[in-house]
């Protein structure tokens, strides 16, 4: 069957979908196009992608992210329940440090990745993907013997993302931002009420993410952001699809679901066997761990024209089979041509290995590349990375 783009489409907005502390905002500031993620309307494009690209890459870019939703686990046995769901050493996760996890089920399948950030010994936050999270979670709970609360916390998250991202943040949160490590967390105050801020980001560059607990502050703070940065040209814009895959950072749901395993999707260092209690899907990962993977995620370059980002995932074929699909696919400005990622057979997964894609404008060669394509610029503090420049 044909493969058909539906452009033109709209999305109808109803009282069931969330819209996020930051949704009026948005649409004050153009943005025309949203998706849902997490039961909530998420900011898709503001301009065009290529100037979005441009923005996060060259100066600064406001990305209003309300479907990454904030999973609240506390009580007494906060630590302990969380260590259950994920095979990172969660022990090594201090109050006020963020850890990128995943979430396994008992066949060792990818239930979610979140970023866990600890909020207090007892109180955690799971920023979650499109994943469906909080219910894996009370479904958890409900069969634990476990002392714990689970909640959305309610929190809408807007990102701050791009090289003069610390100039924006100092001018509105003062320097001591400057200080904050990658996948920290620090309390802000934002006329009058607190707010958490951590060093991370989807976008592979310099950036943060600010968790707004406050709703009726939405508004108010998308604006202080604009404001802040206006000297060092600021935009909203989505972090552009292009440069979290030249980045090599994976979509939950996309590149991956809980039909793979962190060996098949190279995550196979978040699975800490040797220093983590008991957690769901470990005798599982341990026997997985040394057998050979049944599929591996690649990256991949598409020869051609500029294509546009696939709908669905695209089925690739060697040696006159199918041997895997593409799974996410963006034209990457800076390296002028088509970039994608995919999950393909082993024998099909080293470099340079040409295979057939079928796409939009018909068949096409993809050629199994190194990934990430391009490094990530996410390290650091600011001050460490700016050298002072950043004030």
């Amino acid at each position: 069957m044909a493969m058909i783009r539906h452009d033109g489409a709209s999305l109808s907005f109803q009282p069931r979908i969330r819209k996020g502390a930051f949704f009026e905002a948005s649409w004050r500031y153009g943005c025309r196009k949203f998706s849902v993620y997490n039961r909530t309307y998420i900011s898709s494009t503001f301009s065009d992608p290529l100037e979005e690209y441009w923005k996060v890459t060259r100066d600064v870019a406001i990305w209003p992210v309300m479907g990454e939703r904030q999973v609240e686990i506390s009580g007494p046995d906060a630590a302990e329940f969380v260590q259950f769901l994920t095979p990172r050493d969660m022990a090594r996760c201090a109050v006020n440090q963020c850890k990128y996890a995943l979430i396994t089920n008992a066949e060792g399948g990818i239930v979610g990745d979140p970023i866990i950030l600890r909020l207090a010994d007892d109180r955690f936050w799971l920023s979650t993907a499109d994943c469906d999270l909080e219910l894996w979670a009370r479904g958890v709970a409900a069969l634990a013997p476990m002392d714990v609360q689970i909640r959305d916390a309610g929190v809408s998250v807007i990102q701050v993302q791009g090289p003069k991202s610390p100039r924006l943040m100092a001018n509105l949160f003062g320097e001591g931002v400057l200080d904050l490590n990658y996948y920290r967390l620090m309390p802000a105050n934002f006329q009058g009420h607190e707010l958490k801020i951590s060093r991370t980001g989807w976008s592979g560059e310099f950036g943060y993410e600010i968790y707004l607990e406050n709703p009726d502050q939405g508004d108010a703070l998308f604006d202080a952001l604009m404001r802040a940065g206006k000297a060092f040209d600021v935009a909203p814009g989505a972090v552009n699809q292009a440069r979290r895959i030249e980045s090599g950072i994976l979509s939950w749901g996309v590149d991956i679901t809980m039909n793979e395993t962190p060996f098949e999707v190279g995550l196979g260092r978040l699975v800490e066997l040797g220093e983590t209690p008991d957690f769901i899907g470990r005798t599982a990962l341990a026997r997985l761990k040394d057998r050979p993977p049944e599929k591996m995620l690649v990256g991949l370059k598409v020869d051609g024209a500029r294509l546009d980002p696939n709908e669905e995932p695209w089925a690739l074929r060697g040696d006159g089979t199918t041997v895997g699909r593409l799974t996410s696919l963006a034209f990457s400005p800076r390296l002028g041509t088509n970039i994608a990622i995919g999950l393909v057979a082993p024998r099909h997964a080293a470099r340079g290995t040409e295979l057939e894609v079928e796409t939009w404008g018909g068949v096409r060669c993809a050629t199994v590349s190194e990934m990430p394509f391009l490094p990530k610029r996410q390290g650091g503090s600011a001050r460490d990375l700016f050298a002072g420049t950043a004030a």
